[in-house]
């Protein structure tokens, strides 16, 4: 009885280990073309591809938001240097205001780059300005 207690246990775990790293692929094949979407400034597409992954994943911008990367920068940098306002200013208001204040991987809030970049007068700064 305990043999099959445990060999019931160990099954459960290692089913669960594989679904969480399926579960990684799925999402990763969700985001993959995000940085191209905030590139091309198409916001109904940016709106569609959140509203799948918080559905399928039940994951908000805020918890994927650090994880994706489009050329080393985050996606609201790749929309400001993209010029792409309206996916941009999307971005600033569904992040939460404490999250636009930390900073990102490089250690730089979001607005020490945009002062360091000569990006103040943009519309998507002048967003994150109101926000903060």
């Amino acid at each position: 009885m305990l043999k099959i207690v445990k060999s019931s246990l160990v099954i459960a775990a290692s089913t669960l280990a594989f679904s969480h790293a399926a579960q990684a692929d799925d999402i990763n094949d969700a985001l993959a073309n995000i940085c191209t979407i905030v590139q091309a400034d198409d916001k109904d597409e940016l709106r569609k591809k959140m509203r799948r992954v918080q559905s399928d994943f039940r994951l908000k911008l805020r918890d994927y938001y650090t994880g994706v990367s489009c050329g080393g920068q985050s996606l609201i940098r790749t929309a400001l240097e993209s010029n792409a306002v309206e996916v941009g200013t999307l971005l600033v208001k569904k992040m939460p205001s404490k999250d636009l204040k930390q900073p990102e991987a490089d250690g730089k809030t979001l607005q020490a780059w945009i002062a360091e970049k000569g990006l103040q007068n943009s519309p998507i700064s002048e967003e994150l300005a109101s926000r903060i």
